[in-house]
């Protein structure tokens, strides 16, 4: 479906990939496009491209395409990887299996874990480098050229090479990658150092193994689709976004293929954030569900929660700056059934774009949380006659009837309202890993709600975890879009000195960050687009002596004394775990900074369409029907957002509707707007 408002020319455009749609934002300061189409699983390129045709874009008049991608995220996932070769330090080939003695399941007897590069692919060289960066075995030079030539004789695309204490010192992997430039047939060669200089070599392993494993996989899917482009007339520089929340070049992202796991997720978060700031609600947390899962993320003072320690599934953790969101297997295409113990279990199985659920009348059979919604009459597809609602509803029901009500010894509609409970019970548990396990109390934030499904179901989310407000914007579906057309550039850089603060010598940290500082305002300088400002984010990986886990520690001076360090630590340690420990010694392990280009801001009232709006709520009003709260059926007024008066205030129940949701307000809560176009969702009446 597409929708237009105004001709433009100029545009930046916004593209997302996600599991079931591909969703498109184009603005700029005369008009607004906007498409959400079926996400094209076996290439994804084309999804995108379905989008710009959808709405009615030129694509060689575009000044920017920033695009977010689930390609590599999927492809980790999945499992669907490029064949990968190890060259490692002699002694520890079976490093990226013995991870850390942890367990798929920690209180089960079984679990299957499989190393992202097979034992037979991995082999070692003579070379030793200590953690001080002393040598202690030189480098065999020619070992690594026949693991080299034995890694292609097996057909492997990619290699990574990966030796101990390379952050410390990082010569051999450098000499390494030399002889593998003369020998090996492409530029797929990852060394561990020079994508994460840090400590903890399982973790650096990983991450360099998901890098090389899945750079093929991006840079065919990025050629495909900048050809397609260029092929349409496109002459501009296409950006992919970094699960940073930041944004790069498509000529360089896959030298760098793991920074882009978690891309879509992260460019939802960012839009939250640019949207929370103009709205003045700073706090926030985030919940983006969509059509396979639920993402959730927390935002403190308009800045994303940065992590560098996401573990995307057991045993693959990716030690790369990474906006900190949680998923679950929660979306509007989740299947619902009842397991072997009689159980009812909502995802993470889903019914994706194809048939998807029922309710889309593709040839779904399934039920879903899509069609719970439908039966429950929260939901309804546009475009349909009479005759097709019928036949839809007699189809969904069928499949509640036959699936799940028997085992729960209930009816359709009540085995509907299960499913919905159950899903908010696994989003609302989410919610709680991005608050509360993180000392952050939720009734201090707002719910920022978007994904397709996300407006269904946050008020129920909000009422369980004493949440004030929702916060809904303009266009929740479209929200990770737009969250490409507001990202900046973003370079995040991390260096290990694993040093305690009593042992580190005077000016070295401010040294580390002058270094970091200046190699990533390079970068950025080397990017052609139009930026308001370039700013620096300094902070600090610290511990207490002895201690094994970080705390990250903001710093706003590089010139910091070491006293000053040390209590800057000791106030962060006792406001996340409530504890002084006062005569303990501090250590720093990891120097991190992060290089932001900021773009000029957007006029975020373009996208609610101010010239539809209505003089009265009663000519926003479309239609009125039965819809289930509370065990019980209740009259509610259907409303299309697009035609609310600026200063609308409604009281549940209600439901209003747009094209890219719908927006579910129980009877006990009210609604109302702000300045920029948001919708404040205010729960059990509060203010």
């Amino acid at each position: 479906m597409a929708e237009s408002e105004n001709t433009q020319t100029g545009t930046v455009v916004g593209v997302d990939v996600g599991g079931t749609f591909t969703d498109l934002v184009a603005l700029s300061s005369e008009g607004l496009r906007l498409a959400k189409v079926p996400s094209t699983v076996e290439d994804q390129s084309q999804g995108v491209l379905n989008a710009l045709a959808s709405a009615n874009c030129e694509i060689a008049a575009l000044d920017l395409i920033v695009h977010g991608t689930t390609t590599t995220t999927n492809a980790v996932l999945e499992r669907k990887l490029a064949r990968t070769g190890l060259i490692t330090t002699q002694g520890f080939r079976d490093i990226l299996e013995l991870g850390r003695r942890t367990r798929p399941q920690a209180y089960g007897m079984f679990g299957e874990f499989k190393p992202l590069i097979p034992r037979d692919l991995r082999f070692e060289v003579p070379e030793r480098m200590d953690s001080d960066s002393n040598i202690l075995t030189p480098l065999d030079i020619e070992a690594v050229k026949t693991a080299a030539n034995t890694l292609l004789e097996k057909g492997c695309e990619a290699v990574v090479v990966h030796f101990l204490h390379s952050y410390a010192n990082p010569t051999h992997e450098l000499q390494a990658v030399e002889v593998l430039h003369k020998l090996w047939p492409n530029d797929y060669i990852t060394a561990g150092h020079a994508l994460l200089s840090e400590s903890r070599e399982y973790e650096r392993g990983v991450t360099a193994a998901v890098n090389a494993s899945v750079q093929p996989v991006l840079s065919n899917y990025v050629d495909r689709l900048s050809h397609a482009l260029t092929d349409q007339g496109y002459a501009r520089d296409l950006l992919i976004m970094n699960g940073n929340g930041g944004m790069v070049s498509a000529q360089s992202v896959s030298k760098e293929a793991a920074k882009t796991v978690m891309s879509g997720p992260a460019s939802g978060v960012m839009a939250a954030a640019f949207t929370g700031r103009a709205a003045n609600e700073p706090n926030l947390i985030t919940y983006d569900m969509g059509g396979t899962s639920t993402d959730v993320a927390l935002i403190r003072d308009a800045t994303p929660s940065v992590s560098n320690e996401i573990e995307v599934e057991y045993g693959m953790p990716i030690h790369v700056p990474m906006v900190d969101v949680r998923t679950v297997g929660a979306g509007g295409g989740s299947i619902a059934k009842i397991n072997a113990g009689g159980l009812l279990e909502v995802g993470p199985e889903s019914a994706g774009a194809t048939p998807g659920p029922i309710c889309y009348g593709r040839g779904g059979t399934q039920p879903t949380i899509s069609d719970a919604n439908y039966l429950l009459g929260r939901l309804r597809p546009s475009g349909l006659s009479l005759d097709e609602q019928l036949q839809r509803s007699k189809e969904v029901r069928r499949a509640f009837t036959e699936h799940l009500a028997p085992a729960l010894k209930c009816s359709a509609v009540e085995a509907a309202e299960a499913v919905v409970q159950v899903a908010n019970t696994k989003m609302a548990g989410a919610i709680r890993m991005v608050s509360l396990s993180l000392g952050a109390d939720p009734r201090d934030f707002a719910l920022f709600a978007f994904g397709g499904a996300g407006p269904l179901h946050a008020a129920a989310l909000a009422k369980e975890l004493d949440i004030p407000r929702v916060l809904i914007p303009a266009r929740p579906g479209l929200t990770n879009a737009l969250g490409c057309v507001v990202a900046d550039l973003r370079h995040d850089f991390v260096r290990t000195i694993n040093t305690p603060l009593f042992d580190l010598p005077s000016g070295k940290l401010a040294d580390i960050f002058g270094t970091l500082i200046s190699k990533g305002k390079a970068l950025i300088a080397k990017e052609t687009i139009s930026l308001d400002s370039v700013d620096t984010i300094l902070s600090l990986d610290m511990q207490f002596v002895g201690q094994t886990h970080l705390l990250r520690v903001p710093v706003v001076d590089q010139q910091m004394s070491l006293d000053a360090l040390q209590a800057l630590f000791e106030d962060a340690y006792l406001s996340r775990f409530q504890v002084a420990l006062d005569d303990m010694p501090a250590a720093i392990v990891n120097v991190n900074c992060s290089i932001l280009g900021r773009r000029p801001p957007l006029d975020l009232s373009l996208l609610s369409c101010p010239t539809s709006r209505a003089k009265t709520l009663g000519s926003a009003q479309t239609d009125t029907r039965n819809v289930f709260f509370g065990n019980t059926w209740l009259e509610t007024p259907v409303c299309n957002r697009k035609a609310l008066p600026s200063d609308a205030a409604i009281s549940g129940p209600a439901i209003i509707e747009q094209m890219d949701t719908t927006i579910v307000v129980p009877p006990e809560d009210h609604v109302t707007s702000d300045a920029v176009g948001n919708l404040i969702l205010h729960v059990g009446g509060g203010a």
